[in-house]
């Protein structure tokens, strides 16, 4: 793989990356700032349908330090700010390595209720937390293919790099990390057709066959199988971008409701130009396969 396609491919991931959080921080921000819609922002972060559970509360808050609309300004702040400093290639690697574990905190402090045939009697989400935050594992697997390319091209670190009169760059194995894109794009995919229907699980306004075929196209494809999949899911989240639309909102509202399938969609075209590599494909298992039967047949004669 040349340096100037995985330079190209940082640069789609960073650009699609940084618009979620840039898109994000300035939403909440927006709200956060504003004294007549402080208090509902907050309100929805920390009640029975929010994102931080009690446990989280309590560690947080407990001590009285902290409240929670100073650590939801600071947290949008910041995303706002490393969102930019995404887009504009600069502290790629610290940032994407941040986010590659901070994305999964999302996870295990969202409020959720699983318990068969139990009800805490008040709205709440009743999804498995990882299924609701799919979406936020695959932007985690992308932040670890972007911490290992670094910037790539058009960026603020590629620029001190070569004032600083470096030249080398260490090689790349795409077929890792194509591995890595395509089964953290497939996750999401995988999720949203087999379980599409349940609470607060992404369809994407789209089929649920069309969804469980894009999962498992991702996971198990490779070469032109795998990039049709991936045009397809560009024009998937084309088509969700395009239903989520509405003349009644403000365009940060609408471009909160889609901030995630920018990524997605980023995340989309890289494996168009790049493939996912034929590491454990549907083809290279059976290879494998079929060669672990060929050495053992050959080992008892």
């Amino acid at each position: 793989m040349e340096q100037k396609q995985l330079d190209n491919a940082a640069l789609w991931l960073r650009v699609g990356l940084g618009l979620v959080f840039i898109i994000g921080g300035c939403s909440k921000l927006s709200l956060l700032l504003d004294p007549s819609t402080e208090a509902a922002m907050v309100a929805n972060y920390m009640g029975t349908t929010g994102y931080i559970n009690e446990l989280f509360q309590d560690y947080l808050f407990s001590a009285g330090l902290l409240s929670p609309w100073a650590f939801l300004t600071t947290l949008s702040a910041f995303e706002l700010f490393s969102g930019v400093a995404l887009a504009a290639g600069f502290l790629v690697r610290p940032l994407a390595l941040f986010y590659g574990f901070l994305l999964w905190t999302f996870v295990v402090s969202l409020p959720v209720d699983t318990v068969p045939g139990a009800s805490v009697g008040v709205s709440t989400y009743t999804s498995p937390a990882i299924f609701v935050q799919i979406r936020d594992i695959t932007l985690s697997g992308m932040m670890f293919v972007l911490f290992n390319l670094g910037a790539g091209a058009l960026s603020i670190d590629e620029r001190l790099r070569c004032k600083r009169g470096a030249t080398s760059k260490n090689s790349q194995d795409w077929q890792t990390l194509g591995l890595l894109l395509r089964f953290s794009l497939g996750m999401t995919f995988i999720v949203a057709g087999f379980f599409s229907g349940y609470a607060k699980i992404p369809s994407f306004a789209t089929h649920q066959l069309v969804l469980m075929v894009l999962g498992l196209i991702f996971i198990f494809a490779h070469g032109k199988t795998l990039k049709m999949g991936a045009v397809a899911c560009v024009l998937v989240m084309i088509w969700f971008m395009l239903q989520k639309f509405s003349i009644d909102k403000s365009l940060i509202k609408n471009l909160n409701g889609v901030k995630r399938e920018f990524a997605l969609a980023a995340a989309a075209i890289v494996l168009v130009k790049l493939g996912g590599g034929n590491r454990f494909s549907l083809q290279d298992m059976l290879l494998r396969v079929k060669s672990y039967y060929l050495f053992n047949r050959a080992v008892s004669k």
